[in-house]
């Protein structure tokens, strides 16, 4: 009976709280198929009972879409591979290390992760603007790469740990040279933590907002786009980018 009660709570649980996160998500996705007149009402359905395109066909049509769309897909897939090419080989090596010296790092790269954004993008941009990468890919790449090596590193110690040393010390015995460990037991091994880091990393910046408002100067990111929509009190116009936003994340979580 206990077992059954607790049970029940933890679905029950699990299910509020899935409601509670897709509720936002459905109201935004309504909105952005919606006519106005089903939701400047004095009592809006909650249902959806009528559907629209006229929001999309005109994101789509303005012009205004494709290139911030296409800017923060690049960044954020060459964010994710220079932080995956950049962490791992480095948390292999403190993951290897004496217990004193691999939690000291570890320290560090909480540590790291506490300084505000805020409080370094501006030296950051002004850095980068001397160096003429302001408004460049490779700019927001590596600004985003400030705030997702110490994460994605700190997610990949935990998973090499977990890889036995025993099977990298039969693999150097059979005769498996240095970089043939790594790439054929280390990594292999490591798949699955490797692509959650990946994920958190594509996710982290496909979101940024701070750095790509400090160095966007003449083309947006998505994000941006977003916040331009928001701010300008087209409530339609900024529900259907924020969808359009939402839509790979839901795609590459998957």
């Amino acid at each position: 009976m206990k077992r059954t009660n607790r049970v029940t709570w933890w679905y029950g649980g699990g299910l509020v709280a899935v409601l509670f996160t897709l509720l936002p998500l459905y109201l935004m996705m309504k909105v952005s198929v919606s006519p106005p007149a089903k939701v400047f009402t004095p009592h809006p359905s909650f249902a959806l009972h009528e559907v629209t395109g006229e929001h999309w066909k005109t994101l789509f049509t303005a012009g205004t879409v494709q290139r911030p769309l296409s800017k923060s897909l690049a960044v954020a897939t060459w964010t994710m591979l220079g932080a995956i090419a950049l962490a791992a080989p480095a948390a292999y090596v403190i993951a290897r290390l004496p217990q004193p010296w691999k939690y000291g790092l570890l320290l560090s790269l909480f540590a790291s992760r506490m300084i505000p954004e805020v409080g370094i993008a501006l030296p950051v941009a002004v850095r980068f603007l001397e160096w003429g990468l302001a408004d460049t890919q490779l700019g927001l790449v590596l600004a985003h790469l400030i705030k997702t090596l110490p994460f994605v590193a700190w997610i990949l110690v935990g998973t090499f740990e977990t890889n036995p040393v025993e099977l990298e010390e039969a693999a150097a015995v059979d005769g498996c040279h240095r970089v043939g460990v790594l790439t054929r037991v280390v990594f292999p091994l490591a798949a699955p933590g490797v692509a959650v880091a990946a994920l958190f990393a594509w996710l982290e910046s496909w979101n940024e907002f701070t750095y790509a408002l400090y160095l966007s100067l003449t083309e947006n990111t998505l994000p941006l786009q977003v916040y331009y929509y928001v701010t300008r009190g087209n409530w339609f116009d900024a529900a259907t980018y924020a969808t359009l936003l939402t839509v790979p994340v839901i795609i590459v979580t998957a």
